[in-house]
């Protein structure tokens, strides 16, 4: 189901994930990918920013976008250690993003599988793909160990 490049795509997002845990933020890591190639990385920077904008799939968007010279995104995947929010979901829309692979549900704002279907609405102009699970355990993992140590 998943092959060693998703492994290797999901495993840098996880690294950027474990930086935003060591910044203190909630641990989610993106990074967008074009032609087997990383052209976009994010990690959540809610906190540091003072921006409920910053999470990681919007950061990953940003840097490809500006490394692309492109808001448009064509034929390219995301990767992202925790499922979407409506937010980042309806961001991958309008940047035309191919894909989304991500690890672990999000029971309480999770917009692809958890609390809604979003992304298999036919309103949108645009339909992205998706699969989920890579590596789920390791991430959720880390958020446990993240929200733990903040209570």
């Amino acid at each position: 189901m998943f092959s060693s490049k998703d492994k290797l795509f999901m495993e840098r997002a996880f690294e950027l994930a474990v930086e935003s845990f060591d910044d203190k933020e909630v641990p989610v890591g993106a990074v967008i990918v074009k032609d087997g190639k990383i052209i976009g990385e994010g990690k959540n920077k809610v906190i540091s920013k003072n921006d409920v904008t910053s999470h990681a799939e919007i950061n990953a968007l940003r840097d490809a976008s500006k490394n692309t010279n492109n808001y448009r995104l064509n034929d390219c995947s995301m990767y992202v250690t925790l499922e979407p929010c409506h937010m980042c979901a309806k961001a991958a829309i309008d940047a035309r993003i191919s894909s989304i692979v991500f690890a672990a549900r999000e029971p309480k704002t999770g917009s692809i599988v958890s609390i809604d279907n979003f992304l298999d609405k036919k309103i949108f102009n645009h339909n992205i793909t998706y699969r989920f699970g890579l590596m789920e355990n390791r991430s959720s993992k880390l958020l446990k160990k993240f929200f733990k140590l903040r209570r």
